[in-house]
């Protein structure tokens, strides 16, 4: 199997390299690439070898892995690793068997790369037309279907509450604590994290804008554009903090209000 690292970390490359010769010491590594402009180049290239598989970080030295998509007709299958797992719906969009976050475990490696084996085996045969890749990622994305989360049991004082998901407006982050916020205004502890609950909502219905808030769609209430194209959001319920949306979520964050 042929594999390219696209890695601006020169040691996470190459333990990378190693946990994959551990795996399999046939596999072939054609190159480690530190950068986009440097990965769109060695993709452009027409005299290259075939490629099987594409292990990607996403924060790369000038700019995230993604823009890779933007500026190449790359179609080959991409395990994400990452230290952020504030992408993961975004990185399901594109090629994506699966997202490891770092430091990279190998068991998770070894079940990923089993995991490109077992639907490159449902396929039949390697992917060489855009048909072909068509096919391909149907397969991958019924294996990435999620069950997400319907309700929460809340426990305040002696008191245990079931809050469906569809009555929260959004989640927000104070002094360590994660806190819902119901559409009638009542607010409540959680015991997740916002990354957890990132994982477990359905991606249609909420988005993380920041580190501090995950909300839902019908609980915007208004967009405010600043100068260098800033967003502040008008929350219902009044939000008790000021929402803005994270400079690297603004296009995502654009992207899913218009789906």
């Amino acid at each position: 199997m042929n594999v390219v690292i696209i890695e601006d970390e020169n040691l996470t490359a190459k333990r990378l390299e190693s946990l994959l010769h551990k795996y399999d010491p046939a596999i072939t590594v054609l190159a480690r690439i530190p950068s986009v402009s440097e990965a769109v180049a060695w993709f452009d290239e027409s005299a290259r070898p075939a490629v099987d598989l594409v292990f990607m970080d996403i924060h790369l030295e000038d700019d995230l892995g993604f823009r890779i998509f933007e500026q190449t007709q790359l179609t080959t299958p991409v395990i994400f690793t990452t230290a952020y797992d504030e992408y993961m719906i975004q990185a399901f969009k594109v090629n994506s068997i699966d997202y490891l976050l770092k430091p990279i475990n190998y068991d998770e490696l070894v079940a990923a790369i089993e995991k490109f084996k077992s639907l490159k085996k449902q396929f039949g045969q390697p992917a060489s037309t855009s048909h072909d890749i068509e096919t391909l990622l149907n397969l991958i994305g019924k294996s990435n279907q999620t069950d997400y989360k319907e309700r929460f049991m809340i426990t305040v004082g002696t008191k245990i509450r079931s809050i469906e998901t569809g009555d929260i407006a959004y989640f927000y982050l104070e002094e360590k604590v994660v806190f819902l916020v119901t559409k009638e205004g009542l607010v409540l502890p959680v015991d997740y994290s916002l990354d957890k609950l990132t994982q477990l909502l359905n991606p249609r219905q909420f988005f993380r804008i920041s580190r501090q808030f995950l909300v839902s769609l019908p609980a915007i209430q208004t967009i405010h554009t600043f100068s260098a194209g800033k967003l502040k959001l008008d929350m219902t319920p009044k939000s008790r903090q000021e929402v803005f949306v994270s400079g690297d979520r603004m296009t995502e964050f654009k992207d899913w209000l218009g789906k």
